[in-house]
């Protein structure tokens, strides 16, 4: 039964990205009949917390809601009888991400939060924390909806339904909605004049357009993509896809396929700016101290422009979209990570994928997307691979199945680089990376070579 007052936890609550999401409910105060925001962090983001706890409270005061907006490290105590439960966290904060995109890159190997090998220890240091929430979620709040934009959202998600064994969980990436955006701002129409269906894995999907006569428009949107600048997402080089291969393609890639069909361009562009010490992660860390710095002021009660430049735009919004798709039952179309359930026919059937579903009181409910020709089959089904043997590293420590994650990774180099940047990772990393406690000292006493 629909509840009159609904409770709202974000974990990770003193993220820079924490005044779009309160612009997002505030935007949706008639759908959303908010009690209680609990934003929670870690005492390393305290400070942080106050700061856009703050915010939070004065854009809500300005927006003349009696929304109690409470502030604690104490994920519990946050928990208790919670409605949703969003996550926006980072273990090990941006130095972590600092290390995932250097330290491959001194090896001459892509670095990027989410992709290779930065993508997969991202992984490692996420899944238990994500593991351990949703076991504080079954003690303290079962009935809740766990909305997760942590990424490797896809990773993440799948952790959750296959071994938290907890089914109502949904992953969210704003890139389906920043290419929604841009395309249909190409074929000078809305988004809402077309039809986007997505189909694949986060930061790994395919999707075809239409209009709203059922007439496939992709071909149109990609003539635009080839004679004016090419559409693609804040945190990722501009380099164009080779307009052959897109064409044979039949579909539209996402933003981050640069990293596999333009590996060598990409990689080349990470090292000027490793060089350079302008890694995307360095580059963010300055941006979110500059977005704190305007945080603290007293008088700013709502979201600042600037946020736009951290990258990421419209995930807090996509949130609370989401949330109140779930509470009012909308049935909206929205692109989510969520168990595959045969949508793709050539994936497992209990895996994540993301793709186009249809949003109910009861969750998402994937569209069929069928079978995809071998050219996306291929990569597809290598980077599922990929995401389940990570998965199974990140909970059990094993070094065997990291190494073999490692190797099934397109953007890693397989042999002696592979397990030489496993091994400094783990090192750089070991204070996140307790399951991984016997490897690493096996590694510091030379015993792992």
């Amino acid at each position: 039964m629909k509840k009159d007052k609904i409770k709202i936890v974000t974990i990770g609550g003193g993220s820079s990205y924490t005044p779009e999401l309160i612009e997002g409910y505030i935007k949706r105060k008639d759908q959303l009949p908010i009690k209680e925001i609990w934003l929670v962090d870690i005492e390393e983001g305290k400070e942080k917390l106050e700061i856009v706890g703050n915010l939070a409270k004065r854009m809500v005061e300005k927006a003349g809601l009696d929304w109690e907006v409470h502030l604690t490290l104490d994920r519990r105590e946050a928990l208790k009888d919670a409605d949703f439960v969003s996550t926006q966290f980072r273990v090990g904060l941006l130095d972590a991400r600092i290390k995932d995109e250097r330290i491959p890159l001194s090896h001459g190997v892509l670095g990027q939060e989410t992709n290779g090998a930065g993508g997969m220890f991202k992984g490692f240091r996420t899944i238990p924390v994500i593991l351990d929430i949703v076991e504080d979620m079954k003690a303290l709040c079962p009935e809740a909806w766990l909305v997760n934009f942590t990424n490797p959202s896809g990773m993440v998600t799948e952790a959750v339904l296959k071994y938290g064994e907890f089914e109502k969980v949904v992953g969210l990436c704003n890139v389906p909605i920043t290419h929604n955006m841009m395309e249909a701002k190409m074929l000078e129409k809305t988004p809402e004049e077309l039809y986007f269906q997505y189909g694949g894995l986060n930061h790994h999907h395919w999707h075809r357009v239409f209009d709203k006569q059922g007439k496939e428009v992709t071909s149109l949107v990609m003539d635009k993509i080839f004679t004016q600048s090419e559409n693609t997402v804040q945190n990722i080089f501009h380099i164009p896809f080779f307009e052959e291969q897109i064409r044979d393609l039949g579909m539209l890639p996402c933003a981050y396929h640069r990293y596999y069909y333009l590996s060598d361009d990409m990689l080349q562009k990470e090292l000027e700016e490793y060089a350079k010490g302008e890694t995307r992660a360095e580059v963010v860390k300055k941006v979110e101290a500059e977005l704190f710095e305007l945080y603290k002021d007293p008088n700013l009660k709502e979201k600042p422009e600037q946020l736009s430049k951290r990258g990421g735009a419209y995930y807090s919004d996509a949130a609370c979209e989401l949330i109140s798709a779930i509470y009012n039952d909308s049935r909206l179309d929205m692109v989510v990570s969520t168990r595959n359930n045969g949508a793709l026919a050539d994936l497992p059937y209990d895996c994540a994928v993301e793709v186009s579903s249809i949003i109910t009181g009861a969750g998402p409910k994937p569209i069929n997307f069928g079978k995809f020709p071998p050219a996306q089959r291929g990569l597809l089904q290598v980077m599922k691979a990929m995401e389940e043997v990570t998965i199974e590293a990140a909970i059990t420590g094993d070094y065997g199945k990291a190494l073999q994650a490692f190797t099934l990774n397109p953007l890693v180099p397989s042999g002696k680089i592979a397990k030489t940047l496993l091994n400094e990772m783990l090192v750089a990393h070991k204070a996140h990376l307790p399951k991984f406690k016997d490897a690493i000292e096996k590694i510091e006493k030379g015993d792992l070579k």
